[in-house]
């Protein structure tokens, strides 16, 4: 059986929520971003126990079709910025409606409807906050960060990142405080 989870963006998110479900005494198959395979069908009292095991930790189950569309929309979004950028070998629609199996126009439409943005503003965001991480790590290049990133050129990510946050990555480099959102924010 598979369960939709929302708010799940990293590897500890994966582990939290494994670890939860294996206390409740199911047995995790698969765990992946934002989706659970269990070995077991779930009896209706254990669906009220999983929520609120997962509710101390900011997550929470999916029921409706359109809420895991969205949520799986997301969860690719992030595993590609964070996981696996410059491996994408196509466009963002056409990734998003092969592993979707959906047509992009309706998913697009959807996920505007329903979170007041578009899909690209949002990978832009999560991109963004990914520079803004390796930009705080001070471990590679500008333009190291934009190959890892899949920009066309530093130029491209500078940018991009300016009209984001309103500083050039060198500037942002330089602030004493850095101003980096958690990724369930986006």
């Amino acid at each position: 059986m598979k369960l939709f989870i929302k708010n799940m963006v990293c590897n500890r998110c994966k582990m939290v929520v494994k670890s939860e479900l294996e206390k409740l005494g199911l047995r995790p198959l698969a765990v992946e971003l934002g989706e659970v395979e269990i070995a077991d069908d779930l009896q209706g009292y254990q669906r009220q126990d999983i929520h609120s095991a997962l509710q101390k930790f900011g997550f929470a189950l999916l029921d409706d079709k359109k809420s895991v569309i969205i949520e799986r929309i997301k969860n690719l979004i992030v595993d590609l910025v964070q996981n696996k950028n410059n491996q994408l070998q196509t466009n963002l629609s056409d990734y998003l409606s092969k592993e979707l199996r959906q047509d992009y126009t309706y998913i697009s439409n959807l996920f505007t409807q329903v979170e007041g943005t578009t899909i690209e503003q949002y990978f832009i965001a999560q991109k963004i906050e990914r520079v803004k991480e390796l930009l705080v790590y001070d471990e590679l290049s500008l333009s190291e960060n934009a190959y890892q990133l899949n920009y066309s050129s530093v130029a491209h990510l500078s940018t991009q990142f300016k009209k984001v946050t309103g500083f050039t990555p060198s500037h942002f480099k330089q602030l004493k405080e850095k101003k980096r959102n958690p990724l369930e924010e986006l």
